[in-house]
């Protein structure tokens, strides 16, 4: 097939390249000249524009996005809607909010253009290496680009999973679960790291990741990332939530669906973004008026 791909970040770069090499032509936008200047060094056909790539392609033209969520997604998605005409195709292969892929679903549809929810998992080594795949489209479109997700995916990786809004929607949730088993991880890591029993932990999460119940593909990378020091002397205790996290705990909320572990994982990434709690500095302060407790200045040694 011949496809327009916007974007060729960490992700799009690397899927870009695996369409080609499965034999498809790809036509490539990105605003980035070092982006397109990689990609070229591909073999992959770069356009000036996205109005010079939908030029390139034959009816009924195909655009793949691998754009930021919100504002570079929506702009795109606008962009393409003055280019495009019936009968073409748009995929929305970033991490965008199912509920505005639902709102630009019903604005291109009026003109006759679908819009594809493609929920995209495995990170830059499925970019790489086949990753996977939750489809949001009707049956025929999604038979029509099956080339495309055979070309993307791993084996046996890609899925319908419903119509407009369930892919991303069921991306967002796999993110939300995602968000709770590296919390477990973590908390294990800690445990592990603190005890006054002297435990090997890479042995002991070789061990688990070789043939313990709770083996996976994130317990893998957890241990690649230990590798060189388990202690992580340097790495700051940060991590940014997406939004994918939080827009599952607001549908959870919604449908009335309990999700403790996925709401207490998103809510411990919100305290890691803080340098000095307020709420944990209120509870030291409050400790030392209730119980005569000593609270820590900052010009206190640890």
């Amino acid at each position: 097939m011949k496809v327009g791909f916007i974007g060729l970040g960490k992700m799009g770069a690397a899927m870009a390249t695996r369409l080609k090499n499965a034999g498809h032509e790809v036509i490539a936008v990105d605003k980035n000249s070092y982006a397109r200047d990689a990609a070229a060094q591909q073999g992959i056909n770069v356009a000036a524009d996205c109005r010079a790539a939908a030029a390139m392609l034959p009816a009924p033209r195909t655009f793949w996005l691998m754009t930021p969520p919100g504002e570079a997604t929506e702009h795109a998605i606008a962009e393409l809607a003055t280019l495009l005409t019936s009968g073409d195709i748009v995929v929305d292969g970033g991490n965008s909010d199912f509920r505005d892929t639902l709102r630009r679903s019903a604005r291109l549809r009026e003109k006759g253009i679908t819009l594809v929810d493609a929920g995209v998992s495995g990170g830059t080594q499925g970019a790489r290496e086949g990753c996977g795949l939750l489809i949001g489209a009707a049956t025929p479109i999604v038979e029509w680009l099956a080339p495309l997700f055979d070309a993307l995916a791993a084996k046996g990786a890609w899925a319908r999973v419903g119509d407009s809004g369930a892919g991303h929607f069921a991306k967002a949730v796999h993110n939300g679960v995602e968000y709770a088993l590296m919390q477990a991880y973590g908390e294990g890591y800690e445990l592990l790291l603190a005890s006054d029993i002297d435990v090997d932990l890479l042995a002991t999460l070789n061990a688990w990741q070789n043939g313990c119940s709770i083996r996976s593909h994130l317990l893998e990378k957890l241990i690649e990332a230990l590798a060189p020091d388990v202690s992580l002397a340097g790495v700051k205790g940060y991590a940014a939530d997406s939004g994918m996290g939080r827009w599952t705990v607001e549908e959870a909320i919604r449908l009335r669906v309990p999700t403790p572990a996925i709401s207490a994982a998103l809510q411990a990434r919100f305290r890691s973004q803080q340098d000095d709690s307020p709420t944990l500095k209120s509870i030291a302060a409050l400790r030392g008026t209730i119980g005569g407790h000593a609270v820590k200045r900052r010009e206190d040694n640890p």
